[in-house]
Parts: C-alpha cells; sequence; structure tokens
C-alpha cells in the first residue's frame, strides 16, 4: 500500500488540511514521484512528494537550493512583466522545520510542490500545433532567466553535458565490463567511437567562448511542460533537478530528439524511428520566436547541432549504463538500456540524413525573426 511507504513523510511538510490519498507517478527515470490530496473544509489541495535519487544527485540540498533561486527569479521576473505567477512556477513547500526538504531515518531525500491541475504534462505531442507552444514554452523560460547569473549555478550533475568525461567513462565501462555484456553490443560502441569528435563540439565551442554559458533545464522533454487544459497554453516548466549553466544548444536539442521523434525513446524496432521535420519545424518556429532578441546569431544558426550532440551522448550514456549493469536509469528487463541505446542510435542516423534540411529550416525561421 502507497500509504504505508510515505505516511512517516507527509506530516513532515507544511501541507493544507487531511490526507485523503495518493498514488504513485511513472513517468520519470530518476525520482520516485507521488500525487497526493489533501482536504481542508471541502476544498481539495494537491500536492507531488517525491524522493530525490541520490545516487543521481549527489549533493540534493545544491540540487534544492538552485531550485529555490531559479525559481524565485522567475516569480519576480514575470511580477516584473505584469503576469500573474500563479500555476507559471514551481513553488517549494517547506518542511514544518522550515527547510526545503526533508531527511528521513534511512537518509532519504524528500521535497514537496503544490499539483498543478487542470493541466497536462504530454509523453507524446501529435500536434505540431501543442509543439509548438512547447516551444514556445521552454523558450519563454530560456528569455525569463536570461539575465540570471548562471556560472552562480551548483553542478546538480558535475559534468553532465562534458561529453569529453562521458566518453572517457564509456571507454572505462568497456574495458571494465562489469556486467559482462560487452560482446552483446559491439556494433553499439563502434558507432560510438565513430562519432567521439562530433559528440565534443558543444564543449570546445563554450570553451573558445564562441557559445555563452546560459541557465539550461537540461531535461527538456514535452512532458516536462505543464499545458493548461483549457487553454492549450504553456504554463510551467517542471523538475527543475539538473537546471544548471550550459549552453541553449542542449535544450532545444533534447526538445527535438524527445519530441520530434517518430517513436518512444525505448521503441525496440527502430525501423518505426525517425526525425518528424513538421514537429521539429513547430517546435523551433514558437522556441525561435520566444527567444527572438537575447540569443546571439551563432547560438541560433547552431541549433541543429544541438540535436545530434544530445542524441548521441544519451544514446552513450543508455549504452555506458548497460555495460555498467543499470545503476543510473529506471529499467523495466535487463535489455531495456541497450534497446534505448539503439532507439537513440537510429534517431541520429535519420537526423544526420536530414541535416541539410534542418538548417535551411532553421535559417529561414532565423531570417523571419
Amino acid at each position: 500500500m502507497i500509504y504505508n511507504d510515505i505516511k512517516l513523510i507527509l506530516p513532515q511538510f507544511c501541507f493544507k488540511g487531511a490526507y485523503q490519498s495518493a498514488k504513485e507517478l511513472h513517468s520519470g527515470n530518476i525520482n520516485t514521484t507521488y500525487h497526493v490530496i489533501y482536504e481542508e473544509e471541502g476544498v481539495q489541495h494537491d500536492y507531488v512528494l517525491q524522493r530525490i535519487n541520490s545516487y543521481v544527485f549527489k549533493n540534493p540540498q545544491g540540487v534544492m537550493n538552485n531550485i529555490a533561486r531559479v525559481t524565485s527569479h522567475l516569480r519576480n521576473s514575470l511580477i516584473k512583466n505584469g503576469e500573474d505567477p500563479a500555476r507559471r512556477v514551481l513553488e517549494v513547500i517547506p518542511t514544518h522545520a522550515g527547510e526545503l526538504m526533508y531527511v528521513d531515518g534511512n537518509g532519504d531525500f524528500w521535497r514537496a510542490y503544490p499539483f498543478i491541475t487542470d493541466a497536462t504534462a504530454y509523453d507524446t505531442v501529435d500536434s505540431p500545433e501543442l509543439f509548438c507552444e512547447i516551444g514556445r514554452a521552454f523558450g519563454n523560460f530560456q528569455k525569463l532567466l536570461c539575465d540570471f547569473p548562471a556560472d552562480e549555478l551548483f553542478d546538480s550533475i558535475p559534468d553532465f553535458h562534458n561529453t569529453y568525461k562521458r566518453f572517457f567513462t564509456f571507454v572505462n565501462s568497456v574495458g571494465k565490463d562489469a556486467a559482462g555484456r560487452v560482446a552483446k553490443a559491439e556494433e553499439e560502441i563502434e558507432f560510438m567511437f565513430e562519432h567521439r569528435k562530433m559528440m565534443s563540439s558543444i564543449v570546445k565551442l563554450i570553451d573558445a567562448g564562441t557559445l555563452p554559458l546560459r541557465v539550461t533545464h537540461n531535461d527538456t522533454k514535452s512532458n516536462n511542460i505543464m499545458v493548461d487544459n483549457k487553454t492549450g497554453k504553456g504554463l510551467c516548466v517542471i523538475d527543475l533537478d539538473t537546471i544548471m549553466p550550459g549552453s541553449v544548444l542542449y535544450d532545444y536539442g533534447d526538445a527535438i530528439r524527445f519530441g520530434a521523434s517518430t517513436a518512444a525513446e525505448d521503441e525496440p524496432d527502430t525501423g518505426k524511428i525517425a526525425l518528424d521535420l513538421d514537429k521539429t519545424y513547430a517546435f523551433t518556429k514558437g522556441f525561435i520566436e520566444e527567444t527572438n532578441g537575447f540569443l546571439t546569431d551563432e547560438e541560433l544558426r547552431l541549433l541543429p547541432l544541438g540535436v545530434k550532440v544530445i542524441t548521441c551522448e544519451l544514446a552513450m550514456r543508455f549504452l555506458t549504463d548497460y555495460l555498467d549493469g543499470d545503476l543510473y536509469f529506471k529499467v523495466n528487463s535487463p535489455e531495456h538500456n541497450i534497446i534505448r541505446a539503439r532507439a537513440q542510435i537510429a534517431l541520429l542516423k535519420d537526423i544526420e540524413r536530414k541535416e541539410a534540411q534542418l538548417q535551411k529550416m532553421v535559417d529561414e525561421l532565423i531570417a523571419a525573426k
């Protein structure tokens, strides 16, 4: 019973009213998440309760400090723009001790937010119009944070997009073969070696000062935007654990990788996997229109590079976790991570086939802004 798993945690937070029910949400790969309902004098209050994965996030306090700072900045930016921040920004619910999170007797870290009602986080987006709105929402997120000092943020996952280090970690995993799986992944391993230079290109551009550091979300899946059920407009960016300094190319690339693929990121039939250019256009249009005025010409021109780099990087991350024995990502079978890696490789191959079309699309949208 779910209640027994969280009954000692619930009283630690400043929830309003009396407990009514809880259910686990299964959309994320990292943290354990519950939708909890309370009631006070006939009024229902919905909350999100999460156990932070401390294997992934080694410093949960640093993660929560980032979230508190960024959400405060977002709220203030909206108010300055004459907009109502209600339902537009995540709000951390403190513990009764006034802390951003609670540490239980097992050393597990817990945090809570209000649940944004009358809104939907879409795991898949079939409508180009909706994907355009999601592009606007992520673009608006960048715009509201364009004056935030990115270099002051804590690296919640150090070297998250440092593909130099990720590649050497991958090579080390191949050498150790801890789970005895290298022989099953020889083709995928070879693919990563062939693409190692491309994967490191954004890191080189940042180091050279060609690309500026910005506040980046680093997990820009469509299901990390809450979309208003009535208006169809993007309301709020959620899942802020990986807020860190980075390049806007990472956020754009991950959004296209996830949302414009014709199949799920763990689709076993790679023949079903391709880049949908209509959806790519829709997201890119919304994103570029919303970021008009503060992204540099170089950032805008190089957006397609972000799609390639992020898709390849994630394929390598899935493959590394497979070789290590599934320590990072949640899996539903021993083959889940290699299936994910193969799906991303298939997507990257199609992105490479359509690279000229993608670049032309972006160039035309830049010219029209």
